[in-house]
Formats: structure tokens, sequence, C-alpha cells
């Protein structure tokens, strides 16, 4: 059973940047399609970014795009997400989910995702 954990969530000031990590537990999270995704208070969760199955290949929501970097860090096995340039639009508690896909293939629909953490809070705030 595939378990994944957030962290490197915190407080940042409006242009800070914050690394978080999603870190799975009992398979190789290289062998699936992986996604961050976000829920703001009282708003619906929305999908923010995801990398492919085993591959490089990634896809961005235009609210991130520039600003925030998925990678995956297979030493660890685990998947990042670099976001820099933080706005308070941007608080929310973040998480990180996982389905298994073909080779290369890659889902950014929230719909799509089996496997999910439990979240950790970023807070934008001066």
């Amino acid at each position: 059973q595939l378990q994944l954990a957030e962290s490197g969530g915190g407080l940042v000031h409006p242009g800070g940047s914050l690394r978080l990590s999603c870190v799975a537990r009992g398979v190789t999270l290289n062998s699936y399609a992986v996604g961050w995704f976000r829920q703001a208070p009282g708003k619906e969760r929305e999908e923010i970014a995801c990398i492919a199955t085993g591959h490089e290949e990634t896809v961005y929501t235009k609210a991130v795009k520039g600003r925030f970097t998925i990678g995956r860090d297979n030493a660890n096995n685990a998947v990042f997400l670099q976001m820099n340039s933080l706005t308070p639009e941007d608080t929310a508690v973040y998480y990180c989910a996982a389905v298994s896909l073909s080779a290369d293939s890659i889902v950014i629909a929230t719909t799509a995702y089996k496997y999910w953490g439990q979240g950790t809070q970023v807070t934008v705030s001066a």
C-alpha cells in the first residue's frame, strides 16, 4: 500500500520561497505519476502541478507556471515542489497524490489520483 507524507510547509513572507517534499513508503514512487494540489479555506481543491510516471515531463496550471517547479528526488523516494515568488493567494493546505499509470503517462485532474497524503499548511503573509 502506497503511503505519502508531505513536509516543508510553514509561514513565509510575500516574495519568499518554500520547498515541499512528498515522501513515499511502501512502493517506488518513480513508478507512479505524482501531482501537487492545494486547497484554500472555503475553496475546492485545485491541481497545480504534476509529473509523469518514470519521466521528467511536467504540467503546471496557469496559477503557478513560472514560479513553481515539480521534480523527482529518487534517492529519497520523493517528489518535491519548489515554490518561488510566493503571494498571499498561494496560502493553502498543499497535498501530494499519486496514481499508477503506464510509463511516461501524465495526468493533472484531481479526480484521477488515488493515493493522497495528509497535507502541509503553507501560509504567505507579511
